[in-house]
């Protein structure tokens, strides 16, 4: 499919209902990536975020190993300390 549109001020061009009605990760406030190929050409793609998920479960592994000091405490129990000791601070102030 081809058709003509008009590039307004500020760079802003309208993508024809025609070719909206085709592709339908064309939505409104969608994330594209748009690409130079040539001088006289520019290809608009959807925007995909890449997740190296090795590199993520890598992360999670290594911060899993953190063996911490003192007595094992629950993140409730760890907020909580953590809450009454900022409080404690701030009431010298």
């Amino acid at each position: 499919m081809k058709t003509i549109s008009i590039v307004r001020d500020r760079g802003q061009l309208t993508i024809p209902d025609s070719i909206r009605r085709v592709v339908p990760w064309i939505t409104p406030m969608s994330a594209v990536s748009i690409s130079v190929i040539k001088p006289d050409e520019i290809i608009i793609k959807p925007h995909k975020k890449e997740y190296d998920w090795d590199e993520i479960w890598e992360a999670v592994r290594k911060a899993r190993a953190i063996k911490g000091k003192g007595k094992a405490i629950s993140a409730a129990e760890f907020l909580e300390k953590d809450r009454r000791s900022h409080l404690n601070d701030n009431s010298s102030n």
